[in-house]
């Protein structure tokens, strides 16, 4: 058993051992959604990662590690608004205890609750909590395989029409150019200059305004929608790495040299797994550079001919039964896309009810969050 099976195995000893039978003898009998919280909220500690109010110029941080423990309780409840959190802390009180409040008066108000999560926003609590559990338990070991695909998040903002405009290369005829004429050379692409940037550098390049997105779905039919876009890092033991979210219109490639360099710091692995929307060079190179081998389907840009060439030499691989090591181990791909399952169907990842890049990126690291903690404990020695 490593290092970080044995905390982990230390971590649930604890609980089955301290917490439950703490709990119950305090609350009375506490259901399995009540464990789950209780057993997630004990994995992350969120509330030792609450900025001290001393010398900063808002008000006393009153409640505010309960609220921060009332949103993770959220996420992991699958609670779609913050008016059905307080409705559930209002008639549950062993919720309500294992939260941090002892009565159902001193519970604030939803507007204590939205500016807690609007400060939370802006300091990037959730991220930061998420970035933390992430290094403790994953890493001292080596990843094999890191996953790594984009979904659409769905916001209920007006989007941003006008995009802002930017420097496009110079028009030229077309042909060949005339004895003595300068050729200008095109503009870098966002991936060329990416190439020679820090990862904040990066992430600040990134488009992060609410506009319109399309994606190609699983069965070839082209979806359209209206806010972000979620870039996930996933590892073999279905653990979110790394997180970016951008503009919808961003396309996949345009976040895969942050999210690579953001998991460089969190993780070892050995294997980048992509589809064909990441085939560039510049990410074959960068995947080379951080010393993984980088798996990625081949993106024929149109080309008919190479299209039909690859599908045949399919077939004869199929005819013959020759299994490419390579080809096994991109079907490990997959893990990203039940992340993305989870997350919308079980943590919120559908219910985005609030606005602004900062808010939404926070409420689903909320749900990142839960679904970490709840990975972990699965992944505890039996």
């Amino acid at each position: 058993m490593n290092q970080t099976s044995a905390r982990l195995a230390q971590h649930w000893s604890v609980i089955q051992g301290y917490l439950f039978p703490i709990l119950e003898e305090e609350l009375g009998p506490l259901s399995a959604s009540h464990k789950s919280v209780a057993q997630s909220l004990e994995l992350i500690r969120i509330e030792e990662f609450i900025p001290s109010s001393h010398g900063m110029p808002w008000r006393p941080a009153k409640h505010r590690a309960a609220i921060a423990r009332a949103f993770v309780a959220k996420a992991v409840l699958g609670l779609s608004t913050t008016r059905a959190l307080l409705d559930r802390l209002a008639c549950d009180p062993q919720l309500r205890r294992i939260c941090g409040w002892e009565t159902a008066q001193s519970i604030p108000g939803e507007d204590k609750f939205s500016r807690d999560f609007a400060l939370f926003a802006e300091i990037g609590l959730a991220a930061k909590v998420h970035e933390a559990l992430i290094v403790q338990h994953c890493e001292e070991r080596i990843i094999g395989h890191i996953s790594r695909d984009a979904t659409a998040i769905a916001a209920r903002e007006t989007p941003v029409y006008q995009k802002p405009k930017t420097d496009k290369s110079p028009k030229r005829k077309r042909g060949r150019p005339k004895k003595g004429e300068v050729v200008p050379k095109p503009l870098p692409t966002r991936l060329e200059r990416q190439a020679g940037m820090t990862l904040e550098e990066m992430l600040s390049d990134l488009p992060t305004s609410c506009d319109r997105g399309c994606k190609r779905n699983s069965k070839n039919s082209v979806e359209y929608w209206v806010g972000y876009k979620l870039h996930l890092d996933v590892s073999d033991a279905h653990l979110p790495v790394s997180a970016i979210l951008t503009s919808a219109s961003l396309h996949d490639s345009q976040a895969a040299l942050p999210l690579a360099f953001m998991s460089r710091r969190r993780v070892t692995n050995l294997y980048d797994l992509m589809d064909g929307a990441y085939d560039a060079k510049i990410i074959h190179r960068c995947s080379r550079f951080l010393g993984h081998v980088p798996l990625i389907a081949p993106n024929f840009k149109g080309s008919a001919k190479g299209k039909a060439e690859h599908s045949t030499e399919c077939r004869r691989r199929k005819l013959l039964n020759l299994t490419v090591p390579e080809d096994a181990r991109y079907k490990e791909r997959t893990t990203v896309e039940r992340v993305f399952s989870r997350l919308k169907d079980e943590f919120g990842g559908r219910h985005v009810r609030v606005r602004g890049h900062a808010k939404v990126l926070t409420h689903l690291m909320f749900g990142l969050l839960a679904l970490t903690a709840d990975q972990l404990l699965r992944l505890v020695p039996g």
